[in-house]
């Protein structure tokens, strides 16, 4: 371990009963449909802007792991977008269709809920667990979530935008624990990242699991890795 990284406050194999679990949005309850690329090929089209949809969920995935500081502000929005259509069009997009394609995703069509999502909620609400949502995201996420009919399943909805800070930030999940009234050990969180989601989680004192729909085994040797939110559903 680098001597300047701060080790987890509890051990990933922590077994503390599970008073409340919160979940990541992205990747986790919805994701974008049919793709990111999609959705800007669309929009982009309608300004005379012509891109194949595959190029652009490359180019997206490449701008968003390229290392920035990203504070899920309009502005960061922008200026990735600018990144993904450079060279692509004469004007970048913040001159042009940006407004557009940041409304379109404000839409529940542009969304996805996941199938384990609704299934595994419901069985999580009649065990009596208290859930929330803990999700890096903007001022679109509240009510996107009521469009979806998701957020009458959660007691609290915690949107990085509003908090003022992102995860992996320790003092989030620190400030999410005192407001449901809970110790970081008692709360697990769930969420696609590892970075963000599964190490945020443990050195912040928290229990976590990472999220990775695409595993065929039910979980890694430390339990940390699962393939499905119904795995929640059996270790509470």
């Amino acid at each position: 371990m680098n001597e300047l990284e701060a080790p987890p406050r509890v051990s990933p194999l922590q077994t503390m009963h599970i008073q409340a679990i919160t979940f990541d949005v992205g990747g986790t309850l919805i994701e974008p449909w049919p793709s990111v690329g999609h959705v800007y090929a669309e929009v982009a089209g309608r300004h005379g802007v012509v891109v194949d949809a595959e190029v652009l969920n490359q180019r997206f995935i490449a701008a968003w792991h390229a290392g920035r500081e990203f504070d899920y502000s309009q502005k960061a929005w922008a200026g990735l977008v600018d990144e993904v259509f450079s060279g692509l069009a004469n004007e970048l997009p913040s001159q042009t269709f940006f407004g557009e394609l940041y409304d379109r995703f404000a839409d529940a069509d542009t969304w996805r809920v996941f199938e384990d999502v609704r299934p595994a909620l419901q069985c999580l609400k009649e065990q009596g667990m208290r859930l929330a949502v803990l999700s890096n995201w903007d001022e679109r996420l509240r009510p996107l979530l009521e469009q979806l009919e998701l957020q009458g399943w959660f007691e609290e909805i915690f949107v990085s935008a509003e908090m003022g800070m992102t995860k992996p930030d320790g003092r989030l999940f620190d400030v999410v624990a005192e407001r449901m009234g809970l110790d970081g050990p008692s709360i697990l969180h769930v969420g696609d990242s590892r970075r963000e989601d599964l190490q945020g989680a443990l050195n912040a004192g928290w229990q976590g699991r990472l999220l990775e729909r695409t595993n065929n085994h039910q979980t890694d040797s430390e339990g940390q890795i699962v393939p499905s939110l119904m795995a929640m559903t059996k270790i509470t």
